[in-house]
């Protein structure tokens, strides 16, 4: 037990479970990092920690070990707080389908597609589940970090609300707000938050956080007098811009505005509208000599040694798209000229023959797709929710080495496609549903080698990435960049009161 700790571990009935929780004045102020480096200490000062976000709206989801649905950005704080994501932590799921509506995820299961409006006039009927998940969750841990999602001052949205100050009531959970000095005008975002809260909000506040500072704090020290003296709120820290290498939570990552100059090996993944789970390429990304390029438009294609089709959530509507945009037409000469092309997915769907929709999953109707791979796939009402393990089926061409290989993923999707095996392909072209395949060492390292001989290269050159390890240190170099920036012993006494009954 560490030497900080200013509680022990609490036993279940005796110590109530401490919470705290992450607001931000905005979206992409910095929530979800900075609940996942509090997790990480406070898992290294000896506590069993959770995360928790009671509504998450996200492209990027990940499957449990049993079978069940969540946003990417609590496993990725669960997987830094060193335990095995849970459904609880992230009951409410919305995953967009149109500018006006979602599929709507309760507690792992798909509820349905909702209009922003149908949302909002069931969301205290949700309550109920996301208290449930709360309460359980806490039975389980010492501390719970929760995250809220937007911006908390939403004065339309606040009724009925259950992701923000609502959820800190319904926790009963001190607030450290956070505000993003990198966009400018941090001190008037902060202050026009604390305005726009009701006194009882303005309670919960217990600390600012200034996030994604660049500079000498020293210059801005006047400025945090001032603005603690206008709020009646400590500032509880300023963290400098850390260069850190996480999972994003959404489609704000920054790889896709990146213009990487290609490497030796050059990999293009189309940003088709709906791409979903694209951190299935984060470990191709970390490996020595490979550049991966995210490209929506013909030109930005070049010539790169190998396309990626991604996941989507709207199949048909995304490959429509392709065939529209003119990428469709540069896919396939690509793959005329031999060079290899995989799908993931709803990327592994385009490469079929043919895509139907008898039940209006995906709006009705049907169309080919690209004629590359010979299956067909058919949409149906009903999710596929596995996590999948084993070994890979045989294959052919460039990547005839993926054979046998070990993989570890999962699947998600609404359509079935006929074709037997975990991986198909028909010369260099190739589609598997399995989300999170390139994580493994043996399957990212056998595709760059094969790349490498294809060109010409020494494949000795090629060295496997161990994408565990380096996200254990990148968790680490964010705890101590917090450690460094926040005053822990503030937080630990804001924390030191939670949980007790209203």
């Amino acid at each position: 037990m560490s030497s900080k700790m200013p509680w022990g571990p609490s036993e279940k009935g005796k110590i109530m479970t401490k919470r705290i929780m992450i607001q931000g004045t905005c979206s992409n102020a910095g929530k979800s990092l900075i609940a996942a480096g509090l997790c990480r200490i406070f898992r290294q000062d000896g506590y069993r920690v959770a995360p928790f976000k009671a509504q998450n709206m996200a492209l990027n989801s990940y499957i449990t070990a049993d079978g069940l649905e969540m946003g990417r950005a609590q496993v990725m704080q669960a997987e830094a707080a060193g335990i095995a994501p849970d459904v609880r932590m992230n009951p409410i799921l919305l995953k967009p389908t149109s500018d006006e509506g979602s599929q709507v995820i309760i507690n792992g299961e798909v509820e349905g597609n909702y209009t922003a409006r149908d949302f909002y006039r069931e969301k205290p009927r949700f309550k109920a589940d996301v208290k449930k998940a709360f309460d359980s969750l806490a039975e389980d841990y010492d501390i719970i970090v929760i995250e809220g999602a937007g911006s908390p001052a939403e004065i339309n949205l606040k009724d009925d609300d259950l992701v923000n100050m609502g959820m800190a009531k319904m926790a009963n959970a001190p607030v450290l707000l956070t505000g993003d000095i990198d966009r400018g005008g941090v001190f008037a975002s902060l202050a026009g938050t604390m305005l726009l809260f009701t006194e009882e909000e303005k309670a919960r506040v217990k600390g600012v956080i200034i996030n994604k500072f660049r500079g000498d704090v020293d210059i801005l020290k006047p400025g945090l007098d001032m603005l603690e003296d206008i709020i009646h709120v400590p500032v509880a820290g300023v963290v400098p811009y850390l260069h850190v290498d996480v999972d994003d939570e959404d489609s704000l990552t920054e790889r896709f505005s990146a213009r990487n100059t290609p490497g030796l090996i050059d990999i293009a993944v189309i940003r088709v509208p709906k791409i979903s789970n694209f951190t299935d390429f984060n470990a191709l990304e970390y490996m020595d000599g490979v550049t991966v390029r995210y490209v929506g438009a013909p030109g930005q294609l070049g010539d790169p040694d190998m396309i990626i089709l991604p996941g989507t959530k709207s199949t048909m509507a995304d490959l429509k798209w392709l065939r529209e945009s003119g990428l469709e037409a540069e896919v396939l000469k690509f793959a005329s000229r031999g060079k290899p092309v995989f799908g993931i997915c709803g990327g592994y769907q385009m490469l079929g023959q043919s895509l139907s929709d008898p039940e209006g999953v995906e709006g009705g109707g049907s169309m080919r797709g690209m004629g590359l791979l010979p299956h067909s796939t058919v949409f149906a009402g009903e999710k596929t929710r596995t996590a999948e393990e084993g070994n890979l089926s045989d294959v052919t061409g460039i990547f005839a080495g993926l054979s046998g290989a070990r993989y570890k993923g999962y699947e998600i999707h609404m359509g079935l496609s006929e074709a037997s095996g975990n991986i198909i392909n028909s010369e260099n072209v190739y589609g598997t549903y399995i989300h999170g395949i390139f994580d493994s060492e043996e399957i990212a390292s056998a595709v760059i080698r094969a790349l490498y001989e294809a060109k010409g290269l020494d494949s000795s050159e090629v060295k496997a990435f161990d994408m565990d390890e380096y996200k254990e240190k990148q968790y680490d170099i964010l705890a101590d960049g917090l450690r460094k920036a926040l005053d822990m012993e503030l937080i630990y006494r804001i924390m030191e009161g939670s949980g007790n009954e209203n």
